[in-house]
């Protein structure tokens, strides 16, 4: 069993093209020997984002802070705000966004554990 405060995990900035203003918590990852998911927790700041993507696992997240937007494969801009869920399907082109003019947006994201 591991149990940690987000508070204690240590926050590492996303160094990736198209990504602006975010940062990275792992804190339940494979080095903690999960057997099938990983938890990662991104912080982004006003008028953070990160890349337009896709890839081939699903992820799952919760809204922990915030508001912002999902931009679709549509390049559809769908809100988010704090207490939602989102899923994005394998090979689902999407983006977060934070739209809050003056708070961070903090997300959970679970995915598969390789793809941490």
């Amino acid at each position: 069993m591991k149990i940690v405060e987000l508070a204690d995990v240590a926050k590492t900035r996303m160094d990736m093209p198209g990504a602006e203003r975010v940062e990275k918590q792992l804190p339940i990852s494979k080095q903690d020997g999960t057997p099938q998911f990983s938890v990662r927790v991104f912080t982004l700041s006003v008028n953070g984002h990160t890349p337009y993507h896709a890839h081939p696992f699903e992820h799952l997240n919760y809204v922990i802070k915030g508001q912002g937007a999902i931009v679709t494969g549509s390049g559809q801009e769908r809100p988010v705000k704090e207490g939602d869920f989102a899923m994005i399907l394998p090979d689902e082109k999407h983006q977060f966004k934070n739209t809050s003019a003056d708070e961070p947006l903090v997300i959970i994201c679970a995915v598969p554990k390789e793809y941490e």
